[in-house]
């Protein structure tokens, strides 16, 4: 999870480990989502169908 941070900086993957924290839902909010979101998570899901890409 820490390359993945350097690699998508924003998510706060590091600090999270990959559960959906406030701050997590936040960014994946703000910045849409990367190559390695779920694409089954409700979040993401939601977020690809407001027209947000990765």
């Amino acid at each position: 999870m820490i390359a993945l941070e350097q690699e998508h900086p924003g998510y706060g993957f590091a600090v999270h480990k990959g559960y959906p924290t406030p701050a997590h839902l936040a960014a994946l909010r703000q910045l849409g989502p990367c190559a390695q979101h779920r694409r089954s998570y409700a979040p993401v899901r939601q977020s690809l169908a407001q027209g947000a890409l990765f």
